[in-house]
């Protein structure tokens, strides 16, 4: 049952983020004991919070017989508020459905799933060495797309599910990231800060692992690879749709 607190959890969360990450600077932040101090408390109200509280729920299975349109988004998104701070929204995934590997330039995020499984691939991306530039992949690059490989490390690649705690992504850490819904569909709270702004160079770049030739075995989490910056996946968009829990002010 949804909990009967006067002020909703969700409401919580939200006055918790913005005194998280207020003032909070990019550089250094692990070294920022207020803010990791902050962003615990955060992370515990996280924790607890349930799709319930949203009044949201799984949706019901589709029936064999009337598949989904294609011309219904992968990915929908649920709007919660949006301050200079921090944004926060739900984003539905359909069963199969992905969001690919994309970046978060200069901020922190987290990342609590409400129902449903999702496995999250997380990169950072390291300093720019030029070797890239003459690497061959499989199947080799061409010339204009030289300028658009990136060096990074595959940091973390797991499952979550409610149960879980929340995915934490920094400026530095785990910036990029792949989410795939497994087995059905899956829904997650999400919380970025700043928000994406383009004119502030807040802009969301897409990106795909690029094979070495003649590398046949599977990375691990040590592993370098490489990326290469590509447009928007044709086959991924986001639709929106109304959020229906509790109204949140910040």
């Amino acid at each position: 049952m949804p909990r009967n607190n006067k002020t909703s959890l969700i409401q919580k969360i939200a006055s918790q983020a913005y005194v998280t990450f207020t003032n909070c600077s990019s550089s250094a932040i692990g070294d920022n004991k207020t803010f990791l101090e902050q962003q615990a408390e955060l992370v515990t109200l996280l924790s607890d919070i349930r799709a319930a509280d949203l009044k949201i729920a799984p949706p019901k299975k589709v029936s064999i017989s009337s598949p989904q349109s294609s011309a219904v988004p992968p990915v929908t998104y649920m709007h919660i508020c949006e301050t200079d701070v921090f944004s926060m929204g739900v984003f539905l995934l359909k069963s199969g459905a992905s969001i690919p590997l994309h970046d978060h330039p200069g901020m922190n995020g987290m990342l609590k799933v409400l129902y449903g499984k999702v496995n999250i691939r997380c990169y950072d991306k390291l300093d720019k060495a030029g070797s890239e530039t003459e690497r061959q992949f499989d199947p080799p690059l061409l010339p204009f797309q030289r300028d658009d490989v990136r060096r990074a490390m595959l940091r973390s690649s797991g499952q979550f599910s409610h149960q879980s705690g929340p995915c934490i992504l920094t400026p530095l850490k785990d910036n990029l990231h792949e989410i795939d819904a497994v087995d059905g569909p899956a829904a997650f709270l999400d919380i970025l800060a700043p928000p994406y702004d383009p004119d502030n160079g807040r802009d969301c770049h897409y990106y795909k692992v690029l094979q070495t030739a003649g590398k046949k075995s599977e990375q691990s989490d040590e592993d370098e690879t490489w990326l290469l910056e590509i447009p928007q996946p044709d086959d991924f968009w986001c639709g929106g749709e109304p959020y229906p829990g509790p109204e949140v002010s910040a």
